[in-house]
């Protein structure tokens, strides 16, 4: 699962910096950063909950 948000965010990271997606917050090409950091933070939310719910040994 965090491959598939890594590789969306990527892909969405890619295409803003190739032509801007002119959503708020992301009117520049230099805005890509934003997208980058926020699929970091989802993938890490992402790992913490599969952890949450993992059985102990």
């Amino acid at each position: 699962m965090t491959k598939i948000i890594l590789v969306f965010f990527a892909a969405v990271a890619a295409i803003q910096v190739i032509k801007p997606l002119g959503w708020p917050g992301l009117k520049h090409r230099r805005d890509a950063w934003k997208l980058a950091a926020g699929g970091f933070l989802v993938t890490v939310m992402a790992v913490i909950v599969a952890a949450m719910f993992q059985p102990s040994a």
